[in-house]
């Protein structure tokens, strides 16, 4: 009953965006509460939920301390900052800001089931979720009880001692099959309060290296602003008090993306009976038999009306990890795999990210493989592995 009552809750949502970061003091808080504001101002319905647990900032950075949770008959009621922008917090319920909250795993993960489950948040278009920094009972919560269509945003400063901890934020996204939306590299450079102009005053950079490293989108450089931090202190979003500056843009640039990608996602569904895209592991040119130790992919885009290929492109695969193709692969665009052997968990993967799997294929050229498929005349073997 309770897991129905959860599905529910989050079928009215849209997009749910989980914002990490792998060590604190990186500005996390600060980028959820000013991604969830500038959605909003693009007129998007947007709820942010708080799941910082010992350190909840939302309250303070939106002007909403000494504000408590009500309840009516349809469940926990969202403190609404203004019609299109809703928020939850841990926060809202703690006595006194000297009181430390002491819980265990197991109350953490109530607390945010009750925070998703409960909460009345309506339609939305969006649920932002500022998550603490780290991989462990929260952010693993959140991912496990939103479940598929969850996403990530993954906030890195520039320093290398950052951008190592992110790594292992990606990584830890790959492993509990948390697609990443993408990367934003906070406090690049500094906006002088004087000239305005963006010095380097410690490096820049390293947010989008990783980005491009981890073969993940890499969404924009957020600069320090002296602006931002009198706006948390004020208690109003950054993006609404000082709208007209540069930095305001950039967060406007960062959610262009988010927003923007449903949209691509519909188009890409409308054009999928016109066109599709097959993928297949490469060594030395032809199929290689292990699909998770290829040297490259062929994405090969087909029409499959005239059973031609439009569109051959040659993909560097990234770091092989489990469960991570599959993903990788739908984020191509591809519907089909063709592989030489694939074991039945991997196959259950790829089938939950809406490709199809052709297996015992032999060592042949992409262009041959893709002939032979959309004619009918594909001579698929056993299903073999070479490692």
């Amino acid at each position: 009953m309770e897991e129905l009552a959860l599905q529910e809750r989050m079928s009215r949502i849209d997009r749910k965006i989980l914002v990490l970061s792998g060590k604190g003091g990186v500005g996390k808080s600060t980028v959820a509460v000013n991604l969830a504001a500038a959605l909003a101002l693009t007129g998007k319905t947007v709820g942010l939920l708080d799941v910082d647990v010992h350190g909840p900032s939302v309250p303070k950075l939106l002007g909403l301390e000494g504000r408590r949770i009500e309840s009516d008959e349809s469940g926990l009621k969202p403190v609404a900052l203004r019609d299109n922008l809703k928020v939850m917090s841990i926060g809202f319920m703690l006595q006194g800001e000297d009181k430390p909250v002491i819980w265990r795993g197991p109350a953490k993960y109530h607390m945010i089931r009750q925070f998703l489950q409960d909460v009345n948040w309506g339609e939305l278009d969006f649920l932002v979720v500022d998550c603490p920094p780290g991989t462990g009972d929260e952010p693993l919560a959140a991912a496990q009880l939103i479940g598929p269509g969850a996403e990530a945003v993954v906030v890195t400063t520039p320093q290398d001692v950052a951008v190592a901890d992110v790594r292992r934020s990606i990584s830890f996204c790959r492993a509990v099959s948390l697609p990443v939306a993408g990367v934003i590299e906070n406090m690049s450079g500094l906006i002088c309060p004087d000239c305005g102009k963006r010095i380097d005053l410690f490096k820049t950079g390293g947010g989008e290296r990783l980005a491009v490293e981890m073969h993940v989108p890499f969404l924009g450089a957020v600069p320090l602003d002296p602006a931002i931090v009198r706006s948390g202190d004020d208690g109003r979003p950054f993006v609404e008090q000082f709208a007209r500056t540069q930095t305001a843009g950039v967060f406007q640039q960062i959610i262009g993306p988010l927003v923007a990608d449903r949209k691509n996602q519909s188009q890409s569904i409308m054009s999928k009976e016109s066109s599709m895209r097959i993928a297949l592991p490469l060594a030395e040119g032809k199929l290689c038999m292990h699909f998770g130790h290829c040297e490259a992919f062929a994405l090969v885009e087909v029409d499959p009306a005239s059973k031609k290929i439009l569109n051959t492109t040659l993909l560097e695969p990234p770091e092989h990890q489990p469960g991570l193709f599959p993903r990788w692969l739908h984020e191509q665009g591809a519907n089909v795999i063709i592989a030489g052997g694939m074991g039945q968990r991997a196959q259950d993967l790829f089938a939950q990210n809406q490709i199809q799997v052709v297996v015992g294929a032999p060592a042949d050229t992409p262009e041959n493989l893709v002939l032979s498929y959309l004619n009918g005349t594909l001579k698929s073997g056993e299903n073999v592995c070479d490692h």
